[in-house]
């Protein structure tokens, strides 16, 4: 309803998933120790484009409203916070122009807006123009690449692509290889031929911070497979600060080597191997304190139930267990929850001034328990002095699915090992590592 201040989150996991698989080519310099890793950027850090002095730490407080939703020896690269995204700066082309795209686990496809751009939508940094790159070339619409996608050939016999996501955002545009620039936390350059899309046409629910997304999910078209292929390692991992603390204190990536997750309080569960691009693991259940409840209450549940999507911040389950785990986390919190205000609907929420004391939720998948605290699934509205929830109903999923967000990943380094075939969690600080 529009001017209303009740959160909404919307996942954006990929429809159009790759359909064959290719060799990339790649070209990787200035990483001598095969890995690196950058800094992920928060919109209000001062190392933002978009940072506004004039703005009170209150209302840089509230721009992190969702819209839907280290190591020493290796070279990083930084992911920065939008309304409860991690955003990724990557400089592309030569001369090289930034741009911004959401760290996405969900997807494939690394994008920007290109201009000319028949329906882009605002964005507020200049947008890359590929015809002032030396380095930009389009894909040929008979190589391997442009089969991986839901592609048509031009008269030119150049590739468009379509690329869809699951809130109904789409873009549309030419694949292209281009030459792409990172500054790791080391302050390495990282240079490296990526093949990407040039979007022309791109909608839905994008906001004028993010320039594109920067797809990071296991398909070979994935920025993260693109590494892996560079630098002969099919392994990268993050670490999130949370939401709502300081928007100068990044968050980090790492790809290649130093990027495994290691060291005493090492948990891993097996990635399922049900779709080339999502990271599918088995829920077994939560534990509201020492409450125990199970996924599906027959006590039945099904391998690969959940995937993350750090290009989604809240988590995300099936009607059933979300009125389950609800019911039980306001049993278990003494205070009265939020019950008419309008400007909040019907979330559970409640009015404090500082993030709530407990309880503790404990997320039981196959072979590893990984502890979340309140700062994980209670999150601040725009509407100051309230704490909400932010595990929300998915409603009759597909199979019983639902999604790990980034707000359940924050304080956590995850591990992505498509070797192993695992996913490791280790609790950190994210905010001093």
């Amino acid at each position: 309803m529009a001017g209303s201040n009740v959160i909404s989150f919307q996942s954006r996991f990929v429809v159009a998933f790759i359909i064959c698989s290719y060799f990339v080519g790649f070209l990787a310099t200035s990483a001598s120790n095969g890995g690196f890793t950058v800094e992920l950027i928060r919109r209000d850090s001062v190392k933002s484009p978009f940072y506004d002095a004039n703005k009170t730490p209150a209302e840089h407080l509230n721009t992190f409203y969702p819209r839907r939703l280290a190591n020493a020896n290796s070279p990083e690269t930084i992911v920065r916070a939008y309304k409860g995204q991690h955003l990724i700066k990557l400089s592309i082309g030569t001369p090289p122009a930034d741009i911004y795209g959401i760290a996405d686990t969900g997807s494939d496809l690394i994008w920007t807006q290109c201009s000319p751009c028949e329906g882009c939508y605002k964005q507020i940094y200049p947008m890359f123009n590929p015809d002032k790159s030396s380095t930009y070339s389009d894909i040929s619409c008979d190589s391997d690449q442009c089969h991986a996608l839901d592609t048509k050939c031009t008269p030119e016999k150049t590739c468009q692509y379509v690329y869809g996501y699951g809130d109904s955002s789409t873009t549309r545009g030419f694949l292209a290889k281009e030459t792409v620039t990172m500054t790791s936390t080391t302050g390495q350059k990282v240079t490296a031929n990526v093949v990407f899309g040039c979007g022309h046409n791109n909608t839905g629910t994008f906001n004028d911070h993010e320039t594109g997304i920067i797809g990071l999910g296991g398909g070979v078209m994935s920025f993260a497979s693109q590494m892996a292929t560079a630098f002969g390692s099919k392994k990268f991992s993050h670490c999130f600060s949370p939401f709502g603390t300081d928007p100068n204190i990044p968050s980090k990536v790492s790809f290649g080597s130093g990027s495994e997750v290691s060291g005493a309080g090492v948990v891993s569960t097996p990635l399922i191997d049900r779709d080339p691009t999502l990271y599918f693991v088995t829920l077994k259940g939560i534990s509201v304190g020492v409450k125990y409840l199970s996924y599906d209450p027959s006590g039945a549940v099904s391998e690969g139930n959940m995937f993350l999507d750090s290009g989604t911040p809240p988590m995300l389950l099936p009607k059933e267990f979300h009125e389950r785990l609800e019911a039980e986390v306001k049993k278990q919190i003494t205070m009265a929850a939020v019950t008419d205000d309008p400007d909040l609907g019907t979330q559970l929420c409640y009015k404090s001034e500082k993030n709530l004391d407990g309880p503790i939720l404990t997320l039981h998948f196959e072979g590893a328990d990984v502890k979340l605290t309140p700062e994980n699934f209670f999150i601040p509205p725009p509407k100051a002095g309230f704490f909400c929830f932010a595990v929300q109903n998915n409603g009759p999923a597909e199979g019983g699915m639902g999604i790990i967000g980034n707000f359940a990943q924050a304080n956590y380094l995850i591990g992505y090992d498509k070797e192993k075939m695992t996913l490791s969690f280790k609790q950190t600080d994210c905010t001093k590592n």
